[in-house]
């Protein structure tokens, strides 16, 4: 398929009156059973893996920024519910405070807020956001069922406030550590070729895409391209 081919496949669709997360695509009944298995699997192996990483990660975040290491933030999920979403802190205490006279900063389009040289990062927080440590502990939300590995990324609700039919059919799967959002330049793609990306993970998704996706994120994270 070409690409200008697969962006007419995957545009904004007009309103429908079937509701913003109906998804007509019927997968074998053996695909969610292996997606559960996989997610287990990898959330489980990779804890015990990086735990390390995750220690040392906490250990430094706590010499160079007052309070816990470990931050809970509420995220949108399958179906529109609601949970903590877990992540290692990348901001100094209180920096929710400011958010509100920095939003007119944002890089990015949509109803996304994200900047280069965030001024709420404490010294450390830079480089987990480039090399994606900050995330590790999305691995508990995944054990724990909230999340998957591989599924769009979990919206605040505040962002969701602002969505369209078309990007409210993100929260029709559960939301994921990875996705091709992650994979295609994260945050140097537009909002619209975001959401783009997340329905066609949507409507195309089997184990064998998972599986690819999560071995592309390897690299990706490397290479630390758009990751801020």
């Amino acid at each position: 398929m070409t690409p200008n081919a697969e962006s007419a496949l995957y545009a904004r669709p007009a309103r429908s009156s079937a509701g913003p997360y109906e998804v007509r695509r019927v997968v074998p009944g053996s695909w969610p059973v292996l997606k559960r298995t996989m997610d287990v699997a990898v959330a489980g192996a990779a804890l015990v893996l990086l735990s390390p990483v995750i220690a040392l990660a906490a250990l430094g975040i706590a010499c160079v920024s007052p309070s816990s290491p470990f931050f809970s933030q509420e995220r949108v999920g399958e179906g529109g519910r609601r949970f903590r979403l877990y992540k290692l802190r990348t901001m100094v205490d209180g920096a929710h405070l400011i958010h509100d006279n920095l939003h007119a900063l944002s890089e990015v389009d949509g109803p996304v807020f994200k900047i280069r040289n965030d001024p709420r990062l404490h010294p450390l927080g830079k480089f987990l956001r480039r090399t994606s440590i900050d995330e590790l502990p999305n691995l508990v939300n995944v054990l724990r069922g909230d999340m998957s590995i591989v599924g769009p990324r979990p919206p605040l609700p505040r962002e969701v406030a602002h969505y369209d039919d078309f990007a409210l059919r993100r929260l029709s799967v559960k939301p994921g550590v990875t996705c091709l959002w992650q994979v295609s330049g994260r945050s140097n793609l537009s909002f619209d070729e975001w959401m783009r990306l997340d329905n066609q993970y949507i409507d195309t998704w089997s184990p064998w895409i998972d599986l690819q996706i999560l071995v592309k994120t390897v690299p990706a994270v490397l290479r630390g391209e758009g990751a801020h």
